[in-house]
């Protein structure tokens, strides 16, 4: 990695989906760079075991994204463990296919519940602990080129990034307008190597060598990106590095977002 060291030092960030993919890669990055990580999912025994290999700077917690008294308990278990909060990276996410007619009621209840209830849900709670210490801070929220940039097969997913994008941005300008030294800002991959894209590329629609073709294919790049690539600009988001910076669109998508 060509990221600078020392970026996070003296920072205490809070990841959920700290399992595996983007969040793991995230978490991984900000010890590295001198920060402090909680490591929050459902998967809790997989977010332990990181946490364990990251060393001392490092600890996991149970978290359901959906639930806000599960949020109250993972701040202040942050904050128990390592004496603050002040990074907030809402990277815990799903995406199923359906259009509005095919698509089940249940994949559009759950996809708003995680992809958009859940980042709420994690600001509403973070954010006063987040202020109290009066540090500045930063929350980045992970959208998708498809926030920017609908597709028709993912209605629910387009509509909770497109959400969170909303969200985002209104969390942006209270801070700033309360004087309150937070930043919000959001990061939208595009197609990344993560268990969430394995699953699209095994799902049995097609072989999966078409299916990386036909995913590759919506990135000008021609490819599907490396979570590496999402997690450095989600650090130098919560960095002090991007300290004048909020409200913004931070795409690592190869230019899905901006195809002709």
């Amino acid at each position: 990695m060509t990221t600078s060291m020392g970026r996070m030092e003296g920072k205490v960030a809070l990841v959920t989906g700290g399992a595996e993919g983007i969040g793991a890669t995230v978490g991984r990055m900000i010890v590295e760079q001198g920060g402090s990580v909680m490591l929050c999912d459902v998967q809790i025994d997989k977010a332990r075991t990181l946490a364990e290999e990251l060393g001392s700077n490092a600890d996991a917690c149970q978290l359901d994204v959906r639930d806000l008294d599960q949020w109250h308990a993972a701040v202040k278990a942050t904050t128990n463990r390592f004496g603050k909060l002040n990074v907030l990276c809402n990277i815990a996410g799903i995406s199923e296919p359906g259009n509005v007619v095919d698509g089940t009621l249940d994949v559009w209840e759950r996809t708003i519940d995680i992809n958009l209830n859940g980042p709420y849900y994690g600001c509403r709670a973070a954010l006063p602990s987040m202020e109290a210490n009066g540090e500045p801070g930063a929350i980045v929220n992970i959208g998708s080129m498809i926030a920017i940039r609908a597709a028709s097969f993912v209605a629910a997913y387009s509509a909770s990034k497109a959400g969170l994008l909303g969200l985002t941005r209104s969390i942006a300008l209270d801070c700033a307008e309360r004087g309150v030294p937070i930043r919000a800002n959001m990061v939208h991959p595009g197609a990344i190597r993560t268990p969430m894209y394995n699953r699209y590329k095994h799902s049995g629609a097609d072989e999966p060598e078409n299916i990386e073709r036909d995913f590759a294919a919506t990135h000008p790049m021609n490819r599907i990106g490396e979570p590496e690539e999402v997690a450095k600009a989600v650090v130098f988001l919560a960095s002090d590095d991007a300290s004048f910076t909020t409200g913004v669109d931070f795409t690592v998508d190869g230019g899905g977002s901006i195809r002709s």
